[in-house]
Formats: structure tokens, C-alpha cells, sequence
């Protein structure tokens, strides 16, 4: 009750009533949670060059995120060997996936951003990683566990479903290269970041013409979020 009375008389109230809708709590730190929404494009610089974005909140939640489900899957298929808990995991957490999620529980109308043309490629996605770092330092692992198993695991994800559907977007598009008897090249473009918040940037080219690019922590991560934007720009089911 107190917290919702605070919540009421907060200057943050309507941010508070959308998080208490979204999470199923009211939030302790309500900073955590203005952070975790501001994209860089908006974030002011506080020192040395850094600045207080969404994006070390970003790495956070996607380290307990994986943590989850991976305890999840483990617990869900226990005749399963270790390949296909790893490739379950990389199907839950893809940027497909979170940008579909984070859509749905509507982090969109939160977002603090001056990235052009709306909100494209991953922003969503990083937003809904940046939550969830947000509520594991506001509240802990096991309500961050119980917030993902309850209002996102259980209501969003079909673990059938992914079971039985391919999302290695990768072996996809150089299937279909194979077949059309076209040159596909990855070429690593850059990084961005540094120390543990390094990201590869990978772009993808067929036949000499770009036709996605992926940034992510590894260059496997990369090289999957390039092929997948390459599968949806040639319409490749």
C-alpha cells in the first residue's frame, strides 16, 4: 500500500502505473527504470565520454536472461542433452524473439530515443534486456526469475513451437545461396563498445551487395542477427 501511495503522488506516476502493469510490481528504484528505457541517442554524457544509457543495464539483463532459461530448459527437458538445451536457449533469447516480446508488453511507448525512422533493428530488444537488468538490481534474482517465468516464459513463449521450428537463421540463408549458386560473405565491419560491453558488428554480402548486419557480444550472435535480417529483406522462409 505504501508503495502504491508513493507511486500515486509521484511526479512518475504514469511511469509507475505502466511498469506496475507490466511487471506486476510497483518499482523500488524507479532510476533504474528511466535508464533502462533511455537510448544512447538521448542519454547525456556524465563522464570521460560515458553516458547513462541503457546499455550496461542492456548487458546485465542479458546475462540474467540467459541464466533463467537456461535453468529453465534444463529443468523442462531433462532427458535433453547439452545441444539441444544450447540451441533452445539461443531460439528464446534472439533478437527476434525479444523485439516481438518487448512489442507485445509494450516497452515501445517507453522508449526514450531520437534513432531515426521509429525504432528499428534491435532497440527493442536491448530495451527489454535493459528492463530486466533493471529489475535485478532493483529487486533481486528470484523476482527477476519469478517476472520472466510468469509474465514472459509462460505467456509468450512457445516452447513447442521452438522446438519444432528452425531459427538458425544462418544454415537458412546459406541454403538458399547454395541453391541459387550466389557468393555469401560475412566480413566482421567493426566493434563497438569496450571491455565487456564489447559488440561485434558483422555485415552480411551476396554477391557483393550488403544485405544485412548484425551486432551483438560474439560474432556468432552477430553473423545470426545479419542473416536473419537478410532472410526477412529476401523474403527467405
Amino acid at each position: 500500500m505504501l508503495k502504491s501511495a508513493k507511486a500515486y503522488f509521484s511526479t512518475d506516476k504514469k511511469l509507475y502505473s505502466s511498469l506496475n502493469n507490466i511487471l506486476g510490481f510497483y518499482p523500488s528504484n524507479i532510476d533504474l527504470y528511466k535508464q533502462a528505457f533511455r537510448h544512447s541517442s538521448v542519454a547525456k554524457e556524465v563522464k570521460e565520454g560515458f553516458r547513462n544509457s541503457n546499455e550496461r543495464l542492456e548487458f546485465l539483463g542479458d546475462a540474467v536472461l540467459s541464466a533463467v532459461i537456461a535453468e529453465h530448459l534444463f529443468k523442462v527437458f531433462p532427458f535433453k542433452d547439452e545441444g539441444f538445451l544450447t540451441k533452445m536457449r539461443s531460439r528464446i533469447v534472439s533478437r527476434a524473439q525479444h523485439n516481438q516480446i518487448a512489442r507485445k508488453i509494450g516497452l515501445e511507448k517507453l522508449i526514450e530515443s531520437n534513432v531515426d525512422g521509429g525504432r528499428p533493428g534491435s532497440l527493442l530488444g536491448d530495451c527489454l534486456e535493459a528492463l530486466i537488468g533493471a529489475i535485478y538490481l532493483d529487486k533481486g534474482y528470484a523476482q527477476t526469475r519469478s517476472f520472466l517465468l510468469k509474465r514472459i516464459v509462460r505467456i509468450h513463449i512457445d516452447l513447442d513451437h521452438l522446438e519444432n521450428h528452425d531459427t538458425d537463421y544462418k544454415s537458412r540463408i546459406i541454403e538458399f545461396i547454395q541453391r541459387e549458386k550466389k557468393s555469401i560473405e560475412f566480413k566482421l565491419a567493426g566493434e563497438a563498445g569496450r571491455g565487456n560491453e564489447r559488440q561485434f558488428i558483422i555485415e552480411l554480402f551476396i554477391e557483393g551487395t550488403m544485405v544485412g548486419k548484425g551486432q551483438h557480444f560474439s560474432k556468432k550472435g552477430a553473423e545470426q542477427i545479419a542473416a536473419e535480417k537478410a532472410c526477412q529483406s529476401l523474403s527467405i522462409t
